[in-house]
């Protein structure tokens, strides 16, 4: 199964929703962020990204 993101939260699954918001996810999405820490992450931050996991930067 191929990995999708999120139309809203960005959230990298292989699930036809995210697990996470609840959103419909979509197979159109470039650019792999990895968070370990967003509570020290600049990156996260800037990204409003509060959950550790992997994240599209963008998603279409």
């Amino acid at each position: 199964m191929s990995l999708k993101s999120c139309t809203s939260c960005k959230r990298t699954s292989t699930k036809e929703r995210c697990p996470v918001c609840d959103s419909p996810t979509s197979s159109n999405w470039s650019g792999l962020l990895v968070i370990i820490d967003p509570d020290n992450s600049d990156i996260a931050n800037e990204l409003k990204v509060t959950l550790a996991g992997e994240y599209a930067l963008r998603v279409r």
